[in-house]
């Protein structure tokens, strides 16, 4: 990944299976925390119920429901830079206001934590 990827404007990808399912445009970072715009596509509306669910987990700090919705998160879905390779591991958080921040990481979880 260059730091071009962390730039305002650019777009990181989400996707379920094959489908792009919304588009993160960075509004900012605060490292280790990137910033974006939600814009919505077909097929993200399966996934506002765990993300609300997400946003009221951390609203109670009820961090084990936390826990479980980053991992039902990166279980169903996946992330790309702006160029289009893959993100190893990220914990996202998308915000009702049509907002999100997550964090990425280069190699797999099981790999940076063993």
């Amino acid at each position: 990944m260059t730091h071009a990827d962390l730039n305002i404007g650019t777009v990181w990808r989400l996707h379920h299976g094959d489908q792009e399912i919304a588009r993160l445009n960075v509004t900012g970072a605060d490292m280790p925390w990137m910033h974006a715009d939600i814009e919505e596509l077909p097929g993200f509306e399966e996934f506002r119920p765990v993300f609300m669910e997400q946003e009221q987990a951390a609203d109670e700090e009820d961090w084990e429901r936390l826990e479980d919705c980053f991992e039902r998160i990166r279980s169903a879905l996946t992330m790309t830079f702006p160029e289009g390779t893959p993100v190893a591991e990220f914990w996202l958080r998308i915000h009702g206001d049509g907002t999100a921040g997550w964090r990425w990481y280069s190699e797999p979880f099981d790999e940076v934590n063993p």
